[in-house]
């Protein structure tokens, strides 16, 4: 037992990525202080200060880019997203035109402008908002590269170590080494934020949200817990036990055959992918085929629509890696709160509820058209199963619209994305003119619940065990039964082993995450009958709260295993 002095435990924190670890907690360094105003420069060292703040930044974008050269997946997407930034003229151009015009020092001025840029992100909210960390970082290492240091970054250690910090940089996250970093807690972020998916990928246990986590002393041994979100400080000796004999018989390796329960009833595994490299990763991890493939990366940080050439290419090195396997292709989803210089049509007020997803085609069809008519193409020269789904779908008429324009592609299977709440009240309607339906469960709940997904603060409501959300998916679930349409959960809620046997139990039939969660999650359903999870999904479902959700149907799991 803790002694009374022992720190208080974190106010409602989130678990993001599942497992359980026991270390001690090192602190992540705080980031640089704030540079002072200072007097202004001369007008005869202006134009040398603007020379060195593009040398910095020039070597920091270099630096993220070899960093980036050594990683793969998610990891390697954000870091290469991360350095682009480092160069980007939006925050450049503003910190020198302040050298220039009113003689601010190179630091100051990258502040000022950084601070700009993030105020317009956060204030578009939804995905904009993710990238204010990584302004943030850049702008700190621009910093530091000016003053001619290297930021600490993530403290080394000899020992295994639970990190603890404030939030984290998606560069840091990207490089953390699972062999020494076996948890991480942050004070902010929130389930679908950079830190929670490379942790995912990493399967490193992580809890973000953790109010107060900073005041752990460091060196105080916590568990953390992935899953559940428990930050516990001095935990008890057989609690210490429990959790080494989990880590001792994890088996993290390839899938050996497709995903099923004890008795037989088939449940896809399939990974979630954002490009060619993650393609290829997947597939060495064995995945089935591909539930999500996130397409936007042709088409970030550009000023134009990549071409059918172009887009042809890069699909094609995705399919190539799943022969005879399914591949689901989500069409672009950006918009007002992904802004796109080629979509732009000015600021939105609400973002998130505007003009993004399959929205966007209201206003320029044809980049919908041309990217369906370069899927086709690419699928035509590859072996892959193609099946292609629109994200923001809210209506029929949509639903119908995206299949007829995948139909005049030359696409056979085209579905939905199920991420609005008008969509899952209605979901018969809709499979009445799709062939499938795919729960995207990061932006359900987030609608469900009218919480922003990537407020810290609100990320107990963005909870995917929230028993509105729950029913949604049991409603969607039905539909799909009654009508004969296959379900899938595309949301990285899918990579919690138990809230997979619960959406089993609700009637889906195939989960879509993080390649390095299929062992853990493969191994849950085979310890299962159909039957358990159906039982287990039921005592879920009537629970009142997200908590008891959780609790209850780890109660219902009884003596099985979730590996």
């Amino acid at each position: 037992m803790a002694a009374e002095s022992a720190p208080a435990v974190p106010s409602r924190p989130v678990g993001v990525s599942p497992g359980r670890a026991i270390g001690p907690v090192v602190h992540m360094a705080s980031t640089v202080d704030e540079p002072a105003g200072g007097r202004a420069l001369g007008s005869n060292v202006r134009a040398a200060e603007v020379t060195r703040l593009r040398a910095a930044a020039a070597r920091v974008a270099g630096e993220l880019e070899t960093r980036a050269a050594a990683t793969r997946g998610e990891a390697r997407v954000i870091l290469e997203a991360t350095a682009l930034l480092a160069r980007d003229p939006a925050l450049l151009d503003a910190a020198a035109e302040s050298i220039v015009d009113d003689g601010t020092s190179a630091p100051r001025a990258v502040w000022d402008a950084a601070a700009a840029v993030a105020e317009t992100l956060a204030a578009l909210g939804g995905r904009s908002a993710e990238r204010v960390s990584d302004v943030r970082d850049v702008r700190d290492r621009l910093i530091a590269a000016l003053a001619g240091y290297v930021l600490g970054g993530v403290p080394q250690r000899a020992e295994p170590f639970v990190l603890v910090a404030h939030d984290l940089a998606p560069a840091d996250t990207a490089t953390l080494d699972p062999a020494t970093v076996v948890a991480l807690v942050t004070e902010e972020g929130g389930p679908t934020s950079h830190t929670a998916i490379i942790a995912r990928s990493l399967g490193i246990p992580a809890v973000v949200a953790a109010t107060g986590a900073l005041g752990i002393p460091e060196g105080t041994f916590v568990l953390v817990d992935g899953s559940t979100g428990e930050v516990r400080p001095d935990p008890d000796a057989a609690t210490v036990a429990a959790v080494v004999a989990e880590a001792a018989a994890a088996r993290p390796v390839p899938l050996a055959a497709p995903g099923s329960t004890r008795d037989g009833h088939p449940v896809a595994l399939l990974a979630n992918i954002g490009d060619p490299r993650g393609a290829e990763a997947a597939a060495t991890a064995g995945a089935e085929g591909v539930g999500l493939f996130r397409s936007e990366f042709l088409f970030l940080d550009r000023a134009d629509a990549p071409g059918r050439t172009e887009q042809v290419e890069a699909y094609r090195a995705v399919f190539a890696a799943f022969p005879g396997r399914k591949v689901v292709v989500r069409t672009l989803d950006a918009g007002a709160d992904k802004p796109l210089p080629f979509l732009a049509a000015g600021a939105e007020d609400n973002p998130a509820l505007g003009v993004r997803g399959l929205r966007t085609a209201r206003r320029r069809p044809e980049i919908l058209d041309e990217q369906l008519a370069a899927i086709a193409e690419a699928a035509a020269a590859e072996q892959a199963v193609i099946q292609v789904m629109a994200p923001m779908v809210a209506t029929l008429d949509e639903a119908r619209d995206v299949v007829a324009r995948c139909r005049a592609a030359g696409l056979p299977s085209a579905g939905v994305m199920i991420e609005t709440p008008a969509a899952a009240l209605r979901a018969d309607d809709l499979m009445g003119a799709v062939d499938f339906v795919s729960i995207g469960t990061n932006d359900l709940t987030q609608y469900t619940m009218a919480a922003d997904r990537m407020i810290g603060e609100l990320a107990d409501l963005n909870d995917p065990w929230q028993p509105a959300v729950l029913q949604l998916v049991a409603d969607v679930g039905r539909a799909g039964a009654a009508t004969g349409t296959p379900v899938g959960v595309c949301g990285e809620a899918a990579a919690d082993p138990l809230l997979a046997v619960v959406y089993v139990g609700l009637g889906v039939g195939s989960l879509s995450m993080t390649p390095r969660a299929m062992p853990v999650v493969a191994e849950a359903l085979r310890s299962l009958t159909r039957a358990d999870c159906v039982r287990i999904a039921k005592v879920a479902l009537a629970a009142p709260t997200a908590a008891e959700a959780r609790a209850a149907a780890a109660s219902a799991l009884g003596p099985a295993s979730l590996g």
